[in-house]
Order: structure tokens, then C-alpha cells, then sequence
């Protein structure tokens, strides 16, 4: 069997930050919330990490991150580029806009020949998110399905004081597989709980802290880079008269097609640990906050690497 890669998919990290110089640093020693990530992958058995980035960024990457990577883990690069689409179709004129994270994954598909776990840059998922991960990973092949899985989180885990949030809210059967992930594109804390919106915050539904979420943390065998590849076609032939400025392809809804089509099995690993990002620029104290507590707790080393 061979060993999992740890894809990171950076390639929105320009867009949002104004470009990767302003890559905050979360702690004294200048380390970015995936440098804690990719620590946590290696301590969990993963050995080559690849990284989905912009062409046009892989000066700035490999000088905010990359580089000090390499020196512990096997590092890969692969390229989210808007003109990456099959023959037969274009781009309209005026799109910047990349296709979505299941075409960010495709990018990849050269530098993948097993299972492979996906995350987000900006996102820290906790130890043992990685640990269970790796684990399903080197334990579980395709059988009569697909045999894929995610780390779920709490709801109440992964929402901020300072705005909203978007999460793939999960419905799960009794064996703890995947029935289906729904986009809430609204999700805030109120008074008296949690609730999302789905008019743009004219009217709330409340909905339970415990709820399993998706932080985008994936883990797929070979096949899904096959699956992607395949259903990229269609994804464009809709997208592109319905929303040809914006549509996007997402590993959610790849994955949901292969669940109805009875293709895929998802298993759900729950994690019960916090998770912290920067949504909002007012978010970034509590991050450094809790980097520094995991460090005074004994968790990571002042200096990973």
C-alpha cells in the first residue's frame, strides 16, 4: 500500500490576503498556521506534502514556507491555473476567478499515485485530526466502493466572535458515513446559540453547536483524482451558462454525486478539537493566543523546525 501525500491547497491565498507577503506569522518565530499543520501531518506518519499553488506565487510560497518545509518533508508544487480545462471549452473573457477546490485537487494529479489527505492553507485542524486521518488512510482500500473519509468538526469548535462563517453542515447514517454535506454560506453566534441565514440575514435558523461540520480535511484514495477529471466536463458545461463568471467546483459536490450515486462510502472521523483559522483580521489575536497555549501545554516545540 502506499503512503498517503498531505495536499495543501493555497492556491486562494493571494486573492485574500492582497498577496502572500502579508502571510501572517502566528507566533515569534514567524511561523504561519500551516507550518503547525504540516508538523502535525509529519508527527502523524505523512511524508511528502504538495502544495497547490498559483504560478505566479511560487516565489513568495517557497520563501514563506516552502523552503523551510524541504528540509523536513518531501515537498511537491502543482498549479491551479484558470486555463487548466478540457479541450472544447473557454474561459470567459474577463474571469479571474479560479474553478473551486475539486479543480485545485485536480492540479495535482501528477504528484498523487495513492491516497492522499486534503486541507486548507489557512486553517489549523488540531493533532488529532491528522493522526485519524493517516491512520483510515493506511488502513482502508476501495472495495466494492470507494472508501473515502473526513475529519468532522463541532460546530461550536470552528465558529468566530467576529462575523460570520461558512461550513458544510453534515448528515450522518448510524454506521457514522457521510449522507450528505449542505453548504451554509451564513453561520454566526448569536445571544443564544448558533444560527445561519440563508436571505442574507434577514431571517435565522438555529442549529445545534454539536452538529458535524466539514473543514475541508478529506481523505481519498486515487480514484477521486479519476472522478474529479471525469465530472470536470459536465461541472462546466452547467456552470458556464448558469454562472460563468463565478461557478465553481467543489470537492463537496463531487463527493455528493458519488454518494448518490452509491460509488463512495465517507467515512466520518470526528474531532473534538478546537479549530482556528483567520476569517477576520480581529480573529488573528485568538490565534496567537492559542498557538501559545498548545506551546505552554507542551504540544509543539517554541521552533518546529
Amino acid at each position: 500500500m502506499k503512503k498517503p501525500v498531505l495536499v495543501i491547497m493555497a492556491a486562494g491565498m493571494g486573492s485574500r490576503y492582497g498577496g502572500l507577503k502579508q502571510i501572517d506569522p502566528v507566533d515569534k518565530e514567524g511561523q504561519i498556521i500551516m507550518d503547525f499543520s504540516i508538523y502535525d501531518a509529519k508527527q502523524a506518519g505523512f511524508e511528502k506534502v504538495v502544495f497547490i499553488i498559483k504560478k505566479e506565487n511560487e516565489t513568495d510560497f517557497r520563501e514563506a514556507i516552502g523552503d523551510r518545509i524541504a528540509k523536513s518533508m518531501e515537498v511537491a508544487y502543482a498549479y491551479q491555473d484558470i486555463n487548466n480545462i478540457p479541450a472544447g471549452f473557454s474561459v470567459p473573457e474577463g474571469r479571474v476567478k479560479p474553478w473551486g477546490t475539486a479543480h485545485a485537487v485536480l492540479s495535482a494529479i501528477d504528484e498523487i499515485d495513492g491516497p492522499f489527505a486534503v486541507i486548507n492553507a489557512d486553517d489549523y485542524y488540531g493533532q488529532h485530526a491528522f493522526k485519524v486521518i493517516y491512520e483510515y488512510l493506511t488502513t482502508h482500500e476501495d472495495d466494492n466502493k470507494y472508501r473515502y473519509t473526513m475529519v468532522g468538526y463541532r460546530l461550536k469548535n470552528t465558529v468566530t466572535d467576529n462575523g460570520y462563517v461558512s461550513r458544510g453542515v453534515c448528515e450522518l447514517n448510524e454506521d457514522k458515513e457521510l449522507v450528505s454535506v449542505t453548504e451554509r454560506t451564513r453561520i454566526e453566534k448569536k445571544e443564544d446559540g448558533i444560527a445561519y441565514s440563508e436571505d442574507g440575514g434577514e431571517t435565522w435558523t438555529s442549529i445545534d453547536g454539536d452538529t458535524l461540520v466539514s473543514m475541508n480535511m478529506w481523505g481519498f484514495t486515487r480514484s477521486m483524482l479519476d472522478e474529479i477529471q471525469k465530472g470536470l466536463p459536465a461541472f462546466l458545461e452547467k456552470g458556464l451558462k448558469e454562472n460563468p463568471m463565478k461557478c465553481e467546483y467543489y470537492l463537496p459536490a463531487v463527493v455528493s454525486t458519488l454518494l448518490a450515486e452509491d460509488k463512495a462510502a465517507v467515512t466520518v472521523l470526528e474531532s473534538e478539537d478546537k479549530w482556528y483559522g483567520v476569517t477576520y483580521k480581529e480573529d488573528k489575536p485568538v490565534v496567537v493566543a492559542a498557538i501559545q497555549s498548545l506551546k505552554d501545554a507542551g504540544l509543539y516545540p517554541e521552533k518546529l523546525w
